[in-house]
């Protein structure tokens, strides 16, 4: 039985009755993560790519106050245009469908949401992780958090280059949370593909990320879940920008929302805008690739975790 407040595109709904794999994609990336008119051009290219690699895309939001799986080409264009369309994490949830507003989902509300859906593969960009300076704000990503205890698995090019990464890292071991270099050994950051830090474990295909999901999620506690996993897929090496080009651009961004004021949950929006602009718009190319780059590879441990899940419940 659904959830009452979650509504599914008929595509969706149509994948879940023929138990066809399936992957969420975040909305906040359409509304506050690209500008007006690539981000719905991506959207529609993301799910095509998904379709194409076998899976079934559902792109995850809240409209008019409806939590919603799968989005109709309306609702892409309100996201990508409206205004009023706001960046919610997973506190601002209930608030966003008690007053039926329109949301773009972060990756956390994302999460709760295809986790609500029975939606186990998730792909974006970059997670949120532990922000430079915590040590004085405390401003860690709910993304992390979500990871810890909700069980779907992420496929992003590893957190933002705008965070701490070792931090980061430290934090999701601390949480349990598996982090799997998707055919590489360096745990990539967003815009590069190394970031100086080794990926905790490593799988060579989608079939072995599909094996180790299904081991997670079968090793879960009565009463409790197994939480979810970070699959790093590092950006296509054609489209990135490497560490000794991206990093200062970073620091002046850094150093331009300090002179603003710029805090809490506006501070993503205004860096990777900023980026952008500093760049000259290369920082957006490589953006556009590596989400559709995590869309297939997303697309591809869906169909392998579906088979085996199959494959279980026939006893083979």
């Amino acid at each position: 039985m659904s959830h009452p407040l979650l509504d599914f595109a008929p595509e969706v709904a149509q994948a879940i009755q023929d138990r066809r794999p399936l992957v969420a994609l975040e909305s906040t990336i359409i509304s506050h993560g690209m500008p007006y008119p690539q981000n719905v051009e991506t959207a529609r290219e993301v799910e095509s790519l998904i379709r194409l690699a076998g899976a079934v895309p559902a792109t995850i939001a809240v409209i008019g106050g409806r939590l919603k799986a799968g989005l109709s080409d309306d609702e892409l264009e309100i996201l990508g245009t409206d205004k009023s369309v706001q960046k919610i994490s997973v506190r601002d949830l209930p608030m966003t469908v008690a007053t039926g507003g329109h949301g773009a989902t972060t990756v956390a509300t994302t999460m709760r949401i295809a986790a609500l859906a029975g939606i186990r593969v998730f792909a974006t960009g970059g997670t949120g992780g532990v922000h430079r300076g915590a040590g004085q704000t405390f401003d860690i990503s709910a993304d992390l958090m979500e990871l810890a205890r909700t069980p779907v698995a992420v496929v992003s090019a590893g957190v933002k280059s705008i965070l701490d990464i070792s931090l980061t890292l430290e934090y999701l071991e601390t949480q349990g949370v598996p982090v799997i270099g998707f055919g590489a050994a360096g745990f990539p950051a967003f815009y590069s593909r190394e970031s100086g830090f080794a990926a905790p474990l490593v799988a060579e295909s989608a079939l072995a990320v599909a094996r180790a999901l299904f081991a997670q999620w079968s090793l879960s506690l009565p009463g409790r879940t197994a939480g979810g996993a970070l699959i790093a897929n590092p950006i296509p090496q054609e489209a990135e920008i490497g560490r000794a080009e991206i990093d200062p651009v970073i620091e002046q961004a850094l150093a331009d929302m300090a002179a603003q004021g710029i805090k809490g949950k506006d501070t993503t929006p205004y860096l990777l805008g900023r980026i952008v602009e500093i760049t000259g718009g290369r920082s957006l190319t490589a953006n556009i690739a590596l989400v559709k780059n995590n869309a297939v590879v997303a697309a591809q441990i869906a169909a392998e975790l579906r088979a085996l899940e199959t494959a279980h419940e026939n006893g083979d």
